[in-house]
C-alpha cells in the first residue's frame, strides 16, 4: 500500500507520513525534558523533577495527535479518535485475553523460577503498606495510567500503522520496540526513577528491560491487529502489564524471558506478515482525495 500522505517535510522529499521524523519528534520533546533533569541533577522526587518527568511523558503522544493531523485528512482523524472511544472494537473475547495474559505470564513464569529454586511471585511494594498506609497505592496507579495513555497516543496510536504500511506486523513490532526501549534511556541516568534505582543502566537487568520491552511490542501488536487498531485496549493492557507488574513481582530472568516465550508463539502460531489469521494487516482509512 502507498503511503497515505503526498504532503512532504519543509522543502524536502521526506514524506510528512515518515514514521522516523514523528520518533525525531517524539524523542526531542522527550529527552529534552529528561536530559535537562540531568543536567539540573534533579530527582523526579522533587516538583522541578516532576514536573520534568511529566513533560517528557507528553512526547508520544502530544507527536502522535501532532502527526495524526498533519499527515492525515479529516477521515483518517475521525478514526483516531474513533480508536480511542469505541470499546466495540475490542469485544468481550480480546478484553479477557488483556486482563489475563499479564497474569498468566506473572503465574507461568513465578512457577518457572520456584522450579529453579527463585522466591517466585513476592507481593509488591505497595500492598504491603496498603494496611498502614492507604494512599500506598498511588504510585503504582499513575504508573498503571497516565504513562500508558501518553505514550500509546503515539506508539501504537500513530506509529505502528505507519509502520506496518510497509514491514510486516513483526518487523514492524520489533522496529517500534527498539525505539521504544531506547526512549528510556535517559530515565536510567535520574535519581528517583524506576529505572535508575530498581534497574541500573547496562545491568543484567537493564538488558533483560530492554528485550523485554521489545518483546512486550510484539504482544501488542498481536492485540492491536486483533482489536481492530484499538487504541483503548492497548492503553489498557499496558496499564494492566504494568500494575500486575508492580503488584506481583517476579525475578526479571524469569518474567522477562517470558514475554519473549509469549512472542515467539504469536509469532509461530499466527505468522510474522499479519500476527493474525488475516492476509493483510489492518491499515488506516485512505485520504478521499489523492
Amino acid at each position: 500500500m502507498q503511503d497515505t500522505s503526498r504532503r512532504t517535510f519543509g522543502n524536502t522529499s521526506i514524506s510528512a507520513g515518515n514514521p522516523w521524523l514523528f520518533f525525531g519528534v517524539t524523542y526531542a520533546i522527550t529527552w529534552g525534558c529528561w536530559l535537562a533533569a540531568i543536567v539540573l541533577e534533579v530527582s523526579f522526587d522533587s516538583t522541578e523533577g516532576l514536573v520534568l518527568l511529566l513533560l517528557g511523558l507528553l512526547g508520544p503522544g502530544a507527536a502522535g495527535i501532532g502527526f495524526v493531523y498533519l499527515v492525515y485528512d479529516e477521515r483518517g482523524r475521525t478514526d483516531f479518535w474513533n480508536r480511542i472511544k469505541q470499546v466495540r472494537r475490542i469485544g468481550v473475547r480480546w478484553f479477557l485475553i488483556i486482563l489475563l495474559v499479564p497474569v498468566v505470564v506473572t503465574i507461568v513464569a513465578a512457577l518457572v523460577d520456584t522450579l529453579f529454586g527463585g522466591p517466585g511471585a513476592t507481593v509488591g511494594e505497595w500492598v504491603q503498606e496498603v494496611g498502614t498506609n492507604p494512599l500506598a497505592f498511588l504510585p503504582t496507579l499513575f504508573f498503571a495510567t497516565l504513562p500508558p495513555i501518553l505514550e500509546e497516543l503515539g506508539w501504537r496510536g500513530y506509529a505502528l500503522d505507519r509502520l506496518q504500511l510497509n514491514w510486516s506486523a513483526l518487523g514492524a513490532s520489533l522496529i517500534l520496540g527498539v525505539v521504544w526501549a531506547a526512549w528510556h534511556l535517559p530515565l536510567f541516568f535520574i535519581e528517583g526513577s524506576f529505572q535508575r534505582e530498581e534497574v541500573g543502566f547496562a545491568t543484567s537487568a537493564f538488558w533483560l528491560f530492554m528485550i523485554g520491552t521489545v518483546s512486550l511490542s510484539v504482544v501488542f501488536t498481536w492485540v492491536y491487529n486483533h482489536t481492530s487498531r484499538s487504541i483503548l485496549g492497548i492503553i489498557l493492557l499496558h496499564g494492566w502489564v504494568n500494575f500486575v507488574s508492580q503488584s506481583f513481582e517476579v525475578a526479571d530472568a524469569s518474567y522477562y524471558s517470558h514475554w519473549v516465550l509469549l512472542a515467539v508463539l504469536i509469532t509461530a502460531i499466527w505468522g510474522a506478515k499479519t500476527l493474525t489469521n488475516a492476509e493483510q494487516v489492518p491499515h488506516p482509512p485512505l485520504p478521499t482525495k489523492q
